[in-house]
């Protein structure tokens, strides 16, 4: 069960980054003019908010899947 194991530590990280980093910002480039040797890009951020519940759950998860590898060992 050294699967689980990795996977309830991967949850827990996991879920510990997302109660720490509230959002992520993705930045996407598009081609707005693209005319011979002139091209003009435009830069567009997004903002992705991270619920604290999908947080919490990750690490309630993870924790269950340590525990559960730890038990079995």
């Amino acid at each position: 069960m050294r699967w689980l194991l990795i996977f309830g530590i991967v949850l827990v990280a996991a879920g510990v980054m997302a109660l720490v980093v509230p959002h992520v910002v993705v930045t996407d480039t598009k081609h707005v003019l693209d005319a011979g040797p002139i091209s003009i890009e435009a830069k567009e951020q997004r903002v992705i908010p991270i619920p604290m519940i999908a947080g919490v759950t990750a690490v309630v998860a993870g924790l269950g899947c340590v525990f559960m590898a730890r038990r079995r060992a």
